[in-house]
């Protein structure tokens, strides 16, 4: 099985989550996105299999969605992926994703969904 989660070591959400995957006996595969950001084209990838729209995965209490004014709804999903790709401090984690589909791990326990 394929399994790679999109991890920031400074958060606890994400630190639970690959816990529970190396709890499972698996090794996934680790992305400290923020170091290694995604392609817009993996975001959409991502949002199509969550079913979800970008507003629906961005971290609205970080400091840069302030600066950018992302809060204003005139701002379309383009431009939204766009500031995500740039700025992955914006996007929601951690995200798994394995050959069974892709879950936003909050909470942690919704990605044994998919392993």
């Amino acid at each position: 099985m394929t399994l790679k989660i999109l991890h920031n070591p400074r958060c606890s959400k994400s630190r639970q989550t690959l816990q529970i995957l190396k709890d499972q006996g698996l090794e996934p595969v680790v992305i400290d996105y923020i170091k290694t950001p995604i392609t817009e084209k993996e975001l959409m990838n991502i949002l199509d299999q969550l079913k979800l729209t970008p507003r629906d995965i961005l971290r609205k209490n970080e400091k840069i969605y302030k600066e950018l004014g992302l809060s204003n709804k005139d701002i379309d999903d383009k431009q939204l992926r766009i500031h995500m790709v740039e700025n992955p401090i914006l996007i929601e984690r951690p995200i798994v994703i394995s050959d069974k589909g892709v879950r936003l791990g909050r909470p942690p326990e919704s990605v044994m969904e998919i392993i």
